[in-house]
């Protein structure tokens, strides 16, 4: 069971920009995949509706549980700021879709005289190790994975929830002047370089600068660095910008050709998880799918871009449509802000900042920064909590032996803490955060019935990351209301199962197998020499 870091007290100043951070994941917007664009699937009364009837004027704190890793979780505090009104039958009702479902909109409001003595007295009798010099410019390289899952202390890499959390924190710190971000090659999905794009344009209305530097960049790669106030790269910068792709490979021909034939069932004709080992070449179900999410994805690249950015779509699509680029006619052009040198931008961030040539920039770095407490800023909640439960990863009901921790979503350890939160009198609400392809269609569907039976007595949304497909859209039906990001992949589009049908191949080496059963379907799993029939 993940631990939980304690809460903390939000003032009134706060309030709406608080939130914000909350809302961040419970943005009720479009579907990449065609689906609704917002659900209610197991109840008629939203479950914001009921966030407000049942918590009206409170302030929330959030604390997150990790599904599938040992690492910690988080608090944030809220308040929710709908206006009930009682309708005819005396039930409280919201007065439009817009409050019910808040937009997450980042509204940065200076803190007060009394609020901003306090958060300056707390600075002082901080830890050591949130100590930040006044100043300081926040620093950190968005390059690899990004981890939807909460880091320790100790863990590499980059977590989504801490790099979201850290713009925030930066936004009200009054020691951090602004931001310098290192952009380099991703590995994430399209949802969480939406959500970060998303808190970098929220950072920019606290006022201060923020700069990225991009010595290899791609799609996603400039999808960032073009929310940012600048965006430098050095004379020899890798620009790939070329468009977007989607691929399937098929190895029917190769299992052909060697005696192996896949003998794949499946309920539903967009379930395409079968045909990399069944057939030859692309369906037309698979290639309809794989072009509508390429074109939504290509389409929302095009259309920010080209908003950032102050072009036409036309001129967008002619950009990368021309291919190669050299880095100078990207400067010539207006696609980047100049071309520099990683040391020559920290020369203009010091210039801007008015520091001495001859002294270092002072800077904190994304690992350091991370151990500042919200409640060092004041942003931190109430005593009445809303849990994070985060579930990450393919779907099994048991850890194997071999699994590495963290490495996915287990239906008995989530089980575990679906039922601790809801036996706790602490936690008001839930969020189940869910970055997953599927799995066991047995551990979703147990899985799911944990979650209704939680979303009968507390409010439930289900929050989307890079992907909740399948099994992890099957999780996300139990809940009372579902969000996803602009960009997130989700639909649950049928299940399959299957086995290889190993009897040519046999044959052709003069291997031979026979069995001795008893009962009709003794042999249905254990003769893998013949097909079903």
């Amino acid at each position: 069971m993940s631990k939980l870091l304690h809460g903390c007290h939000l003032t009134s100043i706060h309030r709406r920009s608080c939130a914000a951070i909350l809302s961040k994941s419970l943005r009720s917007i479009r579907v990449v995949s065609s689906l609704q664009p917002q659900f209610s699937p197991s109840k008629p009364q939203n479950a914001l509706s009921y966030f407000s009837s049942s918590l009206h004027r409170r302030n929330l704190s959030l604390r997150a549980f990790d599904s599938s890793s040992e690492t910690k979780s988080d608090v944030v505090s809220e308040e929710t700021g709908e206006k009930d009104y009682k309708d005819d039958d005396g039930a409280l009702s919201s007065t439009s879709v817009a409050e019910e479902f808040p937009t997450g909109d980042f509204e940065f409001k200076e803190m007060s005289g009394w609020m901003s003595f306090v958060v300056k007295l707390r600075m002082l009798i901080a830890f050591p190790w949130e100590r930040v010099r006044k100043g300081s410019v926040f620093t950190m390289k968005l390059r690899g994975q990004i981890s939807d899952q909460l880091k320790s202390r100790f863990s590499s890499g980059l977590s989504l929830p801490q790099i979201c959390e850290n713009f925030i924190k930066a936004a009200y710190d009054p020691r951090i002047s602004g931001i310098y971000l290192h952009i380099e090659p991703l590995s994430c999905g399209w949802g969480k370089v939406e959500e970060i794009r998303r808190h970098i344009l929220d950072f920019k209305k606290s006022g201060k600068f923020i700069v990225a530097y991009a010595p290899a960049c791609g799609e996603k790669e400039y999808y960032l660095g073009s929310a940012c106030d600048e965006l430098y790269a050095p004379p020899s910068a890798y620009f790939s910008l070329y468009g977007l792709t989607v691929q399937a490979s098929f190895l029917g021909g190769v299992f052909e050709k060697v005696g192996i034939e896949p003998q794949v069932q499946r309920i539903g004709k967009y379930k395409s998880a079968g045909d990399q080992l069944t057939r030859k070449t692309m369906s037309e179900e698979n290639c309809e799918m794989l072009t509508a999410l390429l074109d939504n994805i290509y389409g929302n690249w095009l259309d920010k871009i080209s908003s950032a950015k102050g072009k036409k779509r036309e001129d967008t699509e002619n950009f990368i449509n021309e291919g190669v680029y050299q880095v100078e006619k990207l400067k010539e052009e207006g696609w980047i802000t100049n071309i520099n040198y990683d040391d020559e931008v920290i020369s203009i961030l010091k210039e801007r900042l008015g520091q001495p040539k001859d002294k270092n920039l002072p800077m904190v770095d994304y690992r350091k920064y991370s151990k500042v407490r919200k409640w060092t800023l004041g942003l931190s909640g109430g005593k009445d909590q809303i849990a994070v439960i985060r579930a990450s990863g393919s779907i099994s009901r048991v850890r194997s032996p071999f699994s590495i921790p963290g490495s996915g979503i287990t239906s008995e350890q989530f089980i575990e803490k679906i039922r601790s939160v809801r036996d706790s009198k602490r936690y008001k609400a839930v969020i189940i955060r869910i970055d997953s392809p599927g799995g066991d269609a047995l551990a979703s569907d147990l899985m799911w019935r944990e979650i209704r039976l939680l979303a009968a007595s507390k409010p439930v949304i289900a929050s989307m990351s890079d992907v909740a497909a399948s099994g992890g859209y099957y999780m996300a039906m139990g809940a009372g209301t579902i969000v996803a990001e602009n960009l997130t992949l989700t639909g649950s589009i049928g299940v399959v199962t299957g086995k290889f049908n190993l009897g040519t191949l046999y044959e052709k080496i003069g291997f031979n197998k026979e069995i001795i059963s008893r009962g009709r379907f003794a042999e249905l799993t254990a003769a893998e020499q013949r097909p079903f029939r």
